[in-house]
């Protein structure tokens, strides 16, 4: 595991936007894992400066988002499917084709699971993940767990996560109580993985990812286990691990 630390949330955005440029560079059908979340945003509007000033072409990037929430359709402005496309890919020149989230309202969710992973395997693997992380070490929606759930899946969302997710909708309530989300194999197989944190609030998370026990009571600690995993993080969320 590789850690950068950078000064601000402005610093780990431009740089994990630079690195994904450069990795379009040199492979431009990368296969692209990307995240939702408070934390990539910055992330997404640096790329599309980098696009719109002639750097990136993602006429033939592939993309596969991380997760979606179950029973919330895709106009609805807290789904991930809108949040894609208002953030980021609305900007850019990918193409419609190439662009894959999972359908959070299948009629039939188990068999959007077993497609989902099937296209991720014909696709992939992918090649570049781009992650943030949960309070409680989720990645993805893969929740705290007894096991780690390798394939592609439906998860029911804990609390805390239900909790820190209801400030986009105005109430724990309407928070979506599962979603569909890449498991932690299909997430593991990816050949380079960068995990983005900032904030005091995500200090002891990333203390705990990166020297705690590796268990799947905190599913980010397995990225300890992948080949070639980064951790961008600022100077408030690595805190804690530069006083140990």
């Amino acid at each position: 595991m590789n850690i950068l630390i950078m000064r601000d949330y402005n610093e780990i955005s431009r740089q994990a936007a630079l690195l994904v440029a450069a990795s379009i560079a040199l492979k431009p059908n990368l296969v692209l894992g990307l995240p939702t979340g408070r934390t990539p945003i910055r992330m997404y509007k640096e790329l599309v400066v980098i696009y719109k000033n002639g750097f990136v072409n993602f006429s033939d990037v592939v993309t596969f988002n991380i997760d979606e929430y179950i029973g919330l359709p895709r106009e609805n402005p807290n789904s991930f499917y809108s949040y894609m496309h208002n953030n980021f890919f609305r900007h850019i020149n990918i193409k419609k084709e190439n662009i894959h989230i999972p359908n959070g309202m299948a009629k039939d969710i188990k068999k959007e699971c077993v497609r989902y992973e099937n296209l991720i395997r014909k696709k992939g693997p992918i090649d570049l993940m781009i992650l943030g992380i949960g309070y409680n070490g989720h990645i993805g929606f893969n929740e705290p767990s007894d096991e780690f759930i390798p394939e592609t899946h439906v998860e029911v969302l804990t609390e805390r996560t239900r909790m820190a997710n209801s400030r986009y909708f105005g109430s724990l309530a309407k928070v979506p109580s599962e979603a569909i989300t890449m498991g932690l194999g299909t997430i593991m197989h990816s050949k380079k993985i960068i995990l983005l944190a900032s904030g005091r609030d995500k200090a002891e998370t990333i203390l705990r990812a990166v020297k705690g026990n590796i268990t799947p009571r905190f599913p980010a600690s397995i990225l300890r286990l992948h080949r070639d995993c980064t951790f961008i993080l600022d100077r408030d969320a690595a805190g804690l691990i530069k006083k140990k």
